[in-house]
């Protein structure tokens, strides 16, 4: 065709960049864009949200990269749904390429801009980028979508080639792309504030996710041995570059399946669940607010007046929950390990719907990702694709414990506890009240005591859940 509209999205890259590439290949030239959507920051409830300025740095460097090389990326603000069928009127575009999305919104979107597209006698092209396997790639053996992950993962595994990791090229035409015609916005211009991503152990960019990449490569092999030890540098921290495609997943497969040792085959596992999750939103869109195992929607969940709000303010009394979430309020991130305490916590000893947790997570998420947010705390809660997991039920101590032996990390987000021995750093009600006042540190003046009872909260929850299974499920 004579035009074509690139319209980037969760592919904030030049570089192995499959709608990029597939349209400078089917097009004498090209118009590249970026829409800062308001029908999504429209929605958002903190005007100082880290995501919209590390998608504004990301997405001013991809324009400078593509500049440097001679193209150019047009930055719009407004609606997607209005913008990208008008301005693909405007270049004359034949068609609009874009790397497929699988979240309910994104879908949605799509379809309405698709509509409007071919009104106007033009085609959408969404191509696969984001995951290695999408939609209806693997299915079982009767013929539907996978509902467990390990037999997920051995059909991934098992149908993975060297052509469904290898790159998109792309440097060789990005001469083609039309210069910007529009203004560059800044956060405010966009209705937000600057300064969110003050002590974020993330830069944006390709450049952030490279320099992350080449220091991961240099301990993957032992991610197997320190991936879930929160005081530790264990994992890539490459989520939120993942999120908003500031690297290629293609990349981090090829680099991961053609390295040897445990610690190169644990992480490709953790990207198979990334694909898992992806897959399971797309086919079920309904649980990103339904439990996956229906059953579980009749819990009326009690949600105890004040629990929610002190495990949202780090204040349930136990250090590593705590510790958690302040981790998330001071720097957009969470360690996985504590994403699924965090949301156990939540749902098993404070019995609050795992859906207030959802949101909460996507409101502070610098690498909120909806199907994988939706999927962990499903699991978390075990209402979600797990065979039997409802009985599952995270001890915080004991987790305390074995994932933070000396309190390193309790202690860097709750210094209040810092002078406690590390026998006690963990469960800080069980240590003498003579040794809490030399120490300086008395429960309930510098620390709130247990906000539940693990073992009482335990029992009372599995009751919940047994009442809502019915008698059927134990016999």
């Amino acid at each position: 065709m004579e035009t074509a509209l690139i319209w980037f999205r969760r592919d904030l890259r030049a570089r192995d960049n499959a709608a990029l590439s597939q349209a400078l290949a089917a097009a004498r030239r090209a118009r590249a864009v970026f829409v800062f959507d308001t029908d999504i920051l429209d929605a958002l409830p903190d005007r100082a949200d880290r995501r919209v300025e590390f998608i504004l740095a990301s997405v001013l460097a991809l324009r400078a990269t593509l500049r440097a090389r001679g193209g150019d990326l047009d930055i719009r603000h407004g609606s997607a749904r209005a913008l990208i069928p008008a301005l693909a009127a405007e270049a004359g575009a034949g068609a609009v390429f874009a790397a497929r999305d699988y979240e309910p919104f994104a879908t949605a979107r799509d379809a309405a801009v698709d509509a409007a597209l071919r009104a106007d006698g033009r085609a959408l092209r969404l191509v696969k980028d984001q995951v290695i396997f999408d939609t209806d790639e693997l299915r079982t053996a009767a013929g539907g979508p996978y509902h467990v992950f390990t037999p997920y993962r051995r059909a991934w595994l098992a149908r993975l080639g060297e052509s469904d990791h290898a790159a998109w090229p792309v440097d060789e035409r990005l001469d083609r792309l039309l210069p910007a015609t529009a203004a560059t916005p800044d956060a405010a211009m966009l209705g937000f504030r600057a300064g969110g991503l003050a002590g974020l152990p993330v830069t944006p960019g390709e450049a952030g996710a490279r320099a992350l990449l080449d220091d991961f490569m240099a301990r993957i092999d032992r991610y197997h041995e320190t991936r879930d030890f929160p005081a530790v540098k264990g994992p890539s921290y490459l989520s939120a570059h993942l999120r908003f495609g500031t690297v290629s997943i293609r990349e981090l497969v090829r680099l991961a399946a053609r390295r040897p040792g445990e610690g190169a085959a644990v992480w490709l596992s953790e990207l198979v669940w990334r694909e898992f999750y992806q897959m399971l939103l797309w086919h079920y869109p309904d649980t990103a607010t339904r439990c996956f195992q229906r059953k579980f929607d009749a819990i009326a969940w009690p949600d105890p007046p004040g629990h929610f709000e002190a495990w949202r303010e780090a204040r349930t009394g136990y250090p590593i929950i705590d510790a958690a979430m302040r981790q998330l309020e001071h720097s957009g991130y969470m360690h996985n390990r504590l994403r699924m305490l965090t949301a156990s916590f939540l749902v098993k000893d404070l019995r609050v719907d795992w859906r207030r947790g959802e949101r909460h997570f996507a409101e502070k998420l610098l690498d909120y990702d909806q199907a994988a947010n939706v999927g962990g705390w499903q699991w978390s809660a075990g209402v979600g694709t797990d065979a039997q997991p409802w009985f599952r039920v995270f001890n915080p101590v004991t987790q305390s414990r074995r994932f933070d032996p000396d309190g390193r990390f309790i202690r860097r987000y709750l210094p209040e506890l810092a002078a406690l021995p590390a026998g006690f750093v963990h469960a800080p009600w069980t240590l003498p009240a003579a040794e809490q006042a030399r120490l300086g540190v008395v429960i309930g003046r510098d620390y709130p005591p247990p906000l539940v009872d693990h073992a009482a909260a335990r029992a009372a929850t599995l009751t919940l859940f047994k009442d809502a299974a019915g008698k059927t499920m134990f016999e």
